[in-house]
């Protein structure tokens, strides 16, 4: 996450550690996982309830480019949401991070207006996706 963090701050300018609470994880509809590669840690990813049908990801990472670690933690993540009886995902990052901007949508993501914590703010992009 350390690493994420530097990453954020290069691309955004911070490092997006204030949006995100190890705490959030103590409630049993959260999950972090942890993606490994020859037993390397290479990727996480965070969900946790803004309520009882709707999830967020938070500090989405892959190390690896290229090699569909994102895809896989982003899919195991939608497939414990489903499990958990989650009904929407919910997402933000920043404009600026137009890989990510991009990987959201090619994953079915949609663009909605600002949630939560990022209402107002012009540098951040927010999505959602409902789960069937």
């Amino acid at each position: 996450m350390r690493e994420l963090s530097e990453l954020l701050k290069e691309i955004t300018g911070e490092s997006g550690e204030s949006s995100f609470n190890l705490e959030d994880l103590v409630n049993y509809r959260s999950i972090f996982a942890i993606a490994r590669y020859h037993g390397e840690p290479i990727g996480c990813g965070a969900l946790r309830p803004i309520n009882e049908t709707t999830a967020e990801f938070k500090r989405m990472y892959s190390r690896k480019n290229g090699i569909g670690i994102g895809s896989k933690i982003l899919t195991y993540l939608e497939r414990e949401a489903k499990n958990l009886k989650y009904s929407i995902i919910r997402l933000e990052t920043r404009l600026i991070n137009e890989k990510a901007v991009q990987f959201y949508e090619v994953k079915g993501y949609y663009r909605i207006p600002n949630y939560g914590r990022y209402i107002g703010r012009v540098d951040a992009i927010c999505f959602e996706k409902k789960l069937v």
